[in-house]
């Protein structure tokens, strides 16, 4: 209770009012409260800024938009399998990114979206898309094995850089959108500088990679990237402790730098050693680390900021693609290889 005391002499008592326990987030209470079904797989997806809408890309190649609150259904014709999206001019612009090679701009609200610009980006494959703080600078990576910095309002290209030697998985921005992390195959991360294109270091997430002598073949790569708000430390989820690259048989993991430092604090495992990839990942404003994994099953596994195992683990119905976490804190995107976007409440049912 709150006693706050006015001028006068006599006094004003004020009580807050009791949340509905569906409002109050309790993840051991975690449940699905809508099911989106869509006719193919799915593979990405995120919430708008507004948390209005939830877009996914699917492998019919294109881009599917769900109004959350009565499931209207809106395509985008990306023709290309899409695992990157970003948004842009405080969400009006969806960004999106793909096989294709190509960066497209899109009015994110529209009844019918086309195109507002195409920029051929990258040779073959661009992975992930990253939007800068300020909102001025795009991010895009891909498998030629350059980061390419674009102008949010003009589409120009502003800079590139070079340094990686195997595949770029993943990029992001640092918080205080001065500096740039990128991830590649081999789970090596760079650091580079926004203003100059300077690369300033790299250090690697060696439990994330395993070059498997039988298949010839190397496993891993940083599968999300995120950073927590304040910045100090960042978050990569792949698969560890591989014994079949071919079949993709490991564990799902994700491993924590401090960013000064550049040393890894702590590696999220599962107490279940489940099999699969941690492809999804999501840092929660309490301090949660949370990841969807697909593999043999979906899952979503949830641990404290310094525990190696999760304080909750929930079984999905089908294997889980990505995952992105709504801006009210309580809701998780996933999107499965059956098709189905599913919404889930961190609390208790209404």
């Amino acid at each position: 209770m709150l006693r706050c005391h006015a001028r006068s002499r006599a006094a004003a008592t004020y009580s807050f009012p009791t949340l509905p326990t569906s409002h109050v987030m309790d993840v051991s209470k975690t449940h699905v409260e809508s099911d989106f079904k869509h006719e193919r797989p799915l593979m990405s997806c995120r919430f708008d800024p507004s948390g209005r809408f939830c877009f996914a890309g699917s492998q019919d190649y294109q881009v599917w938009r769900w109004t959350l609150d009565d499931g209207k259904k809106v395509a985008l014709d990306t023709d290309a399998w899409v695992r990157g999206f970003a948004f842009a001019e405080a969400g009006e612009v969806l960004l999106t990114v793909g096989y294709d090679g190509r960066l497209i701009w899109w009015p994110a609200t529209s009844d019918a979206p086309e195109p507002l610009r195409t920029v051929d980006a990258h040779q073959g494959w661009v992975r992930a898309v990253d939007v800068s703080p300020d909102g001025t600078l795009i991010a895009t990576v891909g498998n030629d094995l350059v980061l390419r910095i674009w102008n949010a309002a003009d589409g120009e290209l502003v800079r590139e850089m070079r340094g990686h030697e195997t595949h770029i998985y993943n990029v992001a921005f640092h918080p205080s959108g001065k500096h740039v992390v990128t991830g590649d195959l081999k789970c090596h991360a760079i650091e580079w500088e926004v203003e100059t294109g300077k690369q300033l270091r790299t250090w690697q997430a060696t439990s994330l990679i395993k070059y498997d002598t039988t298949f010839r073949a190397d496993i891993g790569g940083f599968r999300s990237m995120r950073f927590t708000a304040d910045g100090k430390r960042l978050a990569c989820s792949g698969i560890t402790n591989v014994t079949n690259a071919f079949a993709g048989v490991g564990n799902p993991s994700v491993v924590v730098f401090d960013y000064e430092s550049g040393k890894q604090v702590i590696e999220h495992l599962s107490k279940a050693k489940l099999r699969g990839v941690a492809w999804g990942l999501a840092l929660h404003q309490d301090g949660s680390v949370i990841a969807s994994v697909g593999g043999s099953g979906g899952h979503l596994l949830f641990w404290k900021p310094d525990s190696k195992d999760e304080y909750h683990h929930l079984k999905l119905a089908s294997d889980a693609r990505d995952l992105d976490l709504h801006t009210d804190g309580l809701r998780l995107a996933t999107v499965h290889f059956d098709g189905h976007l599913r919404i889930h409440r961190m609390a208790a049912k209404a």
